[in-house]
C-alpha cells in the first residue's frame, strides 16, 4: 500500500525557514510525473508553473527595492498579486488533496502559511499608506523580509510538494475539471491562458434535462421550494423581466418592500409599472440592454429616510444573447451609518 504523507515534518516544511532542504526524489516517480504535466500547454500545472516563474521574479523585484528604496509599495502591491495563486490553490487543489487522497498535513499547514503571507502584505502595503514613514523602520522592513522568505519558501514547497502530489494522484478526469474551473481566475501576473484543449466543458442549462423535483443548472441544482426561499432571503429587491419587455418575476422577502410589486403586474408590459414621465427612461434602457450599448445603469434615490441604490442590468447567456432586464433595488442606509461611525 503507497505511504501517504500525513505530517509536515515528514517532508521538511520549514515554514520560515532561510535554509531550504535538499530536494525530495520520490521513488513513486511524483517529481517525473509532475515535470511531464506541467510542460503540456495550458495544462493547469503549466499555468501553476508559469505563475510561480512570475512570483518569483515578483518576490525578487520587491527585494531590489528594498535595497534600492525606490518604488517599494508599487512593488508590494505587484508582489501582493501573489494572493490569486494561494486562491487557486485553496479552491482547486487543498481540498481534492485533503478529502480524496488525504493529504491533510501538507495542505492544512501550506493553506494556512498562504494566508499568513497574504495578510502580512495585506497589513504591511497599508500601514506603511497610511504611515509613510514606516518605509524606513526596521521593525517594518524585518517584517517584511520574513513574509518575502516565507514566499519564497512556499514556491519552493510548491514545486517539491504539493504540485508533485498532485501529479501523482489527480485523475485526467480531475484535471479536466481544475481546468474548466481554472478559467474562472483571473491570472496571476501572467497574461490570460487558453482553456486546456482536454478541459471539461461548461454546461449549458438548455442542455441540461430537468427531471423529477429538482431545478438543474449549470452551477448546481435546488428544488423550487429550495429557490424560492432563497432568493426571498436576497436583501435585496428583485424584479425580472424577459426579452419580450413582460414582467416574469419578483422576490417576496417579509420585509416590508420599498417598492411594491402586486401579483397582478406579472405577465404583463414592463413599461405599464411606471408611471408616464418614467416611461421613455425605462424605453430607453431596455433599448441600450437589447443593442449591447450598455450592460448596467446605477440609479441613486431616496426613500423612507434613506439612500437607494436602483441597479438595472442586462442578463444575458455564456453566448451573450439577451434574456432580459433585471432590476435589484437596495436600500443603502445600512452602509451610510456604517462608515458614518
Amino acid at each position: 500500500m503507497e505511504k501517504r504523507i500525513d505530517k509536515a515534518e515528514n517532508v521538511g516544511m520549514g515554514i520560515g525557514s532561510n535554509v531550504k532542504a535538499a530536494p525530495l526524489k520520490r521513488q513513486d516517480g511524483a517529481d517525473e510525473q509532475y515535470l511531464a504535466l506541467k510542460q503540456i500547454e495550458n495544462h493547469p500545472l503549466n499555468i501553476f508553473a508559469l505563475e510561480n516563474e512570475a512570483i518569483s521574479k515578483a518576490l525578487k523585484e520587491l527585494r531590489a527595492a528594498m535595497e534600492s528604496r525606490e518604488n517599494l509599495i508599487k512593488a508590494l502591491d505587484k508582489a501582493r498579486e501573489l494572493s490569486i495563486h494561494y486562491a487557486e490553490k485553496g479552491d482547486l487543489l487543498y481540498p481534492l488533496l485533503k478529502l480524496k487522497y488525504h493529504f491533510v498535513g501538507p495542505t492544512d499547514i501550506m493553506w494556512t502559511v498562504d494566508d499568513e503571507i497574504r495578510d502580512e502584505m495585506k497589513a504591511l502595503s497599508n500601514s506603511a499608506k497610511d504611515f509613510p514613514s514606516l518605509l524606513e523602520d526596521s521593525t517594518w522592513n524585518e517584517r517584511l523580509d520574513v513574509v518575502i522568505t516565507k514566499a519564497e519558501d512556499m514556491l519552493y514547497k510548491e514545486e517539491n510538494i504539493i504540485f508533485p502530489l498532485c501529479a501523482k494522484n489527480f485523475s485526467e478526469e480531475e484535471w479536466a475539471d481544475i481546468a474548466r474551473d481554472f478559467d474562472d481566475y483571473k491570472p496571476c501576473l501572467i497574461g490570460k491562458r487558453p482553456l486546456w484543449e482536454k478541459a471539461t466543458p461548461k454546461k449549458n442549462v438548455k442542455d441540461l434535462s430537468q427531471t423529477g423535483d429538482m431545478i438543474v443548472l449549470p452551477s448546481g441544482q435546488l428544488t423550487p421550494y429550495q429557490l424560492d426561499a432563497m432568493l426571498n432571503t436576497i436583501p435585496i429587491e428583485l424584479t425580472f423581466v424577459d426579452e419580450n419587455d413582460v414582467n416574469r418575476y419578483f422576490n417576496d422577502g417579509d420585509d416590508m418592500k420599498l417598492f411594491k410589486r402586486p401579483l397582478t403586474a406579472l405577465d404583463r408590459e414592463v413599461y405599464t409599472c411606471h408611471p408616464p414621465k418614467f416611461e421613455p427612461m425605462v424605453r430607453s434602457i431596455i433599448a441600450d440592454f437589447k443593442a449591447g450599448n450598455r450592460d448596467c445603469i446605477d440609479i441613486w434615490s431616496s426613500r423612507d429616510n434613506q439612500p437607494v441604490l436602483i441597479k438595472y442590468m442586462a442578463v444575458r447567456d455564456k453566448k451573450h444573447n439577451y434574456v432580459g432586464t433585471l432590476e435589484c433595488v437596495q436600500p443603502m442606509g445600512f452602509a451610510e451609518k456604517h462608515f458614518s461611525h
